[in-house]
């Protein structure tokens, strides 16, 4: 399944987000209302609307009624030119509530996790390390389980053009997850047929979307950073990113329509959007609801979906990004 036919749906008062024109990939929220947005990814058969300008990390209040990013400066030191951001995550340390940004980084196709500190009164990312690692070769995602580690999913094995497609034209399960400390890394879980969004709840349970799988796997955290396979919620979509409510623990998803669309771009018949909502997850029952659907229309190629106080923020791989009120 890569394309889908949905019936149009939208939450009520949904504007642009101003200053966002060349993609929001992913989203982070702290639960003071702080949201970072990863922006101008550059990423193999995909479109970009600014070619010639870095990716940057950008700021959002949305405790303001009509939220203006800034963007984040970045300490001297690391390569702007180069930034080529994708998944981000955020770790807030209990010890001292200092604010940690992982950030999955393409520089020259490469891919590297830079681990940034949070310093709010600058607006700013203090860079503190570059991870890089063979088991990291191909990484989508990133979410952060300490101030230098996390679990990261590789989409791809290979790394050319080539061998990408070749991959994703046979189907194969070479997508992983791989957990990285300073001590150890390791793979923890494998066999997924493009490995994008992970997330992780607030007591043990770590998700993880799988693209051409329609699935999101759950699996429990053991106490050496191994996987326990929990269950599979199987869906007919192409999801992407995750996020989950810190309020309710219900999942969002920002989910693409149209694979073809997606990596073969056509201005006049544009990639889709759908944002849907996975409660009680663990459950016998999940309940999956679709929140917002839109034909290209409005919004392309939705990549994720956040929620904070009643509103909702949809990013985007390459376009612009939504926020709207939830009713």
């Amino acid at each position: 399944m890569i394309s889908r036919e949905l019936e149009q749906m939208e939450p009520s008062n949904c504007r642009f987000i101003k200053g966002i024109e060349a993609g929001s990939e992913d989203i982070e929220i702290l639960p003071n209302g702080l949201a970072f947005i990863s922006t101008g990814l550059r990423f193999p058969g995909m479109v970009t609307f600014a070619p010639d300008k870095p990716g940057e990390m950008l700021l959002l209040d949305l405790n303001e009624e009509e939220p203006d990013p800034v963007t984040l400066r970045i300490s001297d030191g690391f390569d702007l030119n180069s930034f080529n951001p994708h998944g981000i995550s955020l770790y807030k340390d209990a010890k001292d509530d200092a604010v940690y940004v992982f950030v999955v980084n393409h520089p020259k196709m490469s891919t590297t996790v830079e681990i940034f500190k949070f310093q709010e009164d600058k607006k700013a990312l203090l860079h503190l390390k570059t991870v890089q690692h063979e088991l990291l070769h191909s990484v989508n995602d990133v979410v952060a389980v300490g101030p230098d580690s996390f679990y990261a999913t590789n989409d791809h094995y290979f790394l050319n053009d080539i061998g990408r497609a070749l991959e994703m034209y046979l189907g194969l399960g070479w997508g992983n997850v791989v957990h990285y400390s300073p001590k150890e890394v390791k793979e923890v879980a494998a066999g997924f047929r493009l490995a994008s969004g992970i997330t992780i709840s607030r007591d043990k349970y770590l998700f993880v979307a799988a693209y051409f799988d329609h699935s999101i796997y759950v699996f429990e955290k053991l106490a050496n950073w191994s996987l326990s396979p929990v269950k599979v919620l199987e869906l007919d979509k192409l999801l992407d990113n995750l996020c989950i409510d810190p309020t309710t623990g219900d999942i969002w998803s920002g989910c693409h329509i149209n694979a073809w669309k997606l990596f073969h771009y056509d201005a006049e018949n544009p990639p889709g959007s759908e944002v849907i909502r996975v409660q009680n997850i663990l459950s016998e029952t999940p309940v999956v609801t679709q929140v917002y659907v839109n034909n290209g229309s409005v919004l392309e190629a939705s990549s994720v979906a956040c929620v904070h106080d009643g509103r909702l923020v949809v990013g985007t791989v390459f376009h612009k990004a939504l926020y709207c009120d939830l009713d």
